[in-house]
């Protein structure tokens, strides 16, 4: 039997988010000596749910990026069972959370003694959606680079055409302003400031999109 020693709340008590410092000083005491010096268990999911509660979710994800609180930010958050699972799920949509992390986390609330069976059959079935989830954007990011990549080349391929007269006349004049462009962020005058800068522009504009070729610089 529980006995449950304190000041009864009459309304419902509201939970108040530990600073930085006190989760940090948590996370870092559930750890145990074990046969790889000072680490975290199954022990340690059972004290952190005791000493945290989902108001310090919010403040616990971020910690999961520093390196030496990362795998103790993951034992917090999964003893946190099921009111972890939507949080870290949305962090790793936001890409605040690697994949690998939220995973990580899941693979926690699906293993501990802390979580119910329920909790840990969803924690499953979250792992699998974010690492889904995660492997579509990676695709996407891929395909992005490609096609950038692509687009590069070709730009690239009508800068080489501009420096001969005769290949020059079959680039329309989109495909001339976009090697323009790319010319003039190359030389770091998308915004020019002085008279001498803004002159540069012009000329290249008018040489390099309206093909009309100066002899004298101040023409």
């Amino acid at each position: 039997m529980v006995v449950i020693i304190g000041t009864a709340c009459i309304s419902p008590c509201a939970m108040v988010a530990k600073s930085q410092a006190e989760l940090e000083k948590i996370v870092l005491g559930s750890r145990h000596l074990g046969v790889h010096g000072l680490g975290y268990n199954d022990k340690s999911l059972v004290e952190l749910s005791q000493k945290l509660d989902s108001s310090d979710i919010p403040s616990l994800i971020p910690l999961v990026n520093t390196a030496n609180l990362r795998v103790g930010a993951q034992f917090a958050l999964a003893s946190q069972c099921e009111a972890a699972i939507q949080p870290v799920q949305e962090a790793a949509a936001s890409e605040k959370l690697s994949a690998l992390d939220a995973e990580d986390i899941m693979d926690l609330i699906a293993g501990s003694s802390v979580c119910a069976p329920d909790v840990q059959d969803k924690a499953r079935e979250v792992r699998i959606e974010i690492e889904t989830a995660s492997n579509e954007r990676q695709a996407l990011k891929e395909k992005e680079q490609q096609a950038r990549a692509a687009d590069d080349a070709r730009v690239q391929k009508n800068a080489f055409k501009m420096l001969d007269p005769e290949q020059r006349k079959t680039l329309t004049r989109a495909e001339r302003e976009e090697v323009f462009r790319r010319s003039i962020k190359a030389a770091g005058l998308e915004n020019p400031q002085t008279p001498t800068q803004k002159a540069m522009v012009e000329r290249m504009y008018r040489t390099m999109v309206l093909d009309i070729q100066t002899s004298s610089p101040n023409r």
